[in-house]
């Protein structure tokens, strides 16, 4: 990554910040917090073209402590999908992020994000997910998994739900599952997935130091810098950077970039996995399912002709908001023709 102190924006890091954290200290909350700032920053997103989502938990707090400058929206638990979906339809050009928990997803809110995947809304989601309801004290949340214990000594009697496979079987034409430990893995996934036309999912094993952070927790710290495997080694390389290389088999290239930065290329053998592959996607988070020993982190499904919900709804390039009278309102001979469809 670069190290230069402004993005192509102009703009320095600390113009994506927000206000002062309020979670408890070492939250994995924050790390995503600091990789979502990072993500923007080098991807040059406009502050001020941001909308950020989100509803209510711990989570739900996140969007305040990142990108001041954006429009930030906090719904009602469970809803934030409804309200990031009528943001991206009244503007396109804004970069929709939605910030939620396991709760707000999993639980209350899993009609809403059900929909916006089957809509393939143009936003990005992140889940942070650390498998309690952390804001009221630590109740085991639906992606915990069966089998688990907690802090309190409780354990968990009730199967997960696997958000990563909700979304693939409904169509999510980005699905991605990181760790917020994972700093480098997170600001690649963050910025294909602001890239990326139409629903990109990230589930994030973020976890909770108060209720949810034992040593042998699949949701702990220490379990996941042990249990991880990754899928593939992530990089994210804009278009407007793209550059052509002759790559050997089993070598490790390293490719300068325009703004001075440089990232290192690997050829994989077939055997590492291919997130266009479908079926590929499936295995995986059946594996996934099925290792209690293991999570697996990266780009799990990416299906780049995915049609994002503003072109199956044939929304003109100008936002609603600045259509005129003159726009809205249709002509008598535009007016028939509605009527007409009618009979």
């Amino acid at each position: 990554m670069s190290e230069a102190d402004s993005n192509a924006l102009g703009l320095a890091k600390k113009d994506y910040a927000g206000a002062k954290s309020t979670l408890c200290l070492g939250c994995g909350h924050d790390q995503i917090t600091r990789e979502i700032i990072e993500a923007a920053f080098h991807s040059g997103v406009d502050p001020f073209n941001v909308v950020k989502t989100s509803g209510i938990g711990c989570s739900s707090k996140t969007p305040a402590y990142f990108i001041a400058q954006g429009y930030g929206i906090n719904s009602v638990h469970g809803r934030m999908p409804s309200v990031a979906t009528g943001a991206n339809c009244a503007n396109r050009h804004l970069v929709t992020l939605g910030v939620s928990g396991d709760g707000d997803t999993a639980s209350i809110g899993m009609g809403q994000f059900c929909h916006a995947v089957r809509r393939n809304t143009d936003m990005v989601y992140i889940v942070e997910n650390n498998g309690v309801y952390g804001l009221t004290k630590g109740q085991f949340s639906a992606t915990s998994e069966k089998g688990v214990r907690k802090k309190g000594g409780d354990v968990n009697e009730f199967a997960e739900i696997d958000l990563c496979a909700v979304a693939v079987e409904l169509g999510c034409g980005f699905v991605a599952r990181s760790f917020s430990g994972d700093a480098k893995q997170m600001v690649a996934l963050i910025r294909a997935a602001i890239q990326h036309e139409g629903f990109a999912l990230i589930d994030c094993i973020s976890p909770c130091v108060t209720f949810n952070n034992l040593s042998d927790s699949p949701r702990g710290f220490d379990w996941l810098r042990e249990h991880n495997l990754k899928l593939h080694e992530v990089g994210f390389v804009p278009e407007y950077e793209a550059q052509s290389v002759d790559q050997i088999p089993g070598k490790t290239l390293r490719v300068d970039m325009p703004d001075g930065s440089y990232i290192s290329l690997s050829a994989l053998d077939e055997s590492i996995h291919d997130p266009t592959d479908i079926q590929a996607a499936r295995r995986v988070l059946e594996r996934d399912r099925l290792d209690k020993g293991h999570v697996y982190t990266g780009l799990i499904y990416y299906n780049p002709k995915s049609e994002p919900l503003h072109e199956v709804l044939h929304l003109g390039d100008k936002p609603l908001s600045l259509l005129d009278e003159s726009e809205l309102r249709p002509g008598r001979q535009a007016f028939d023709g509605i009527l007409q469809a009618y009979t």
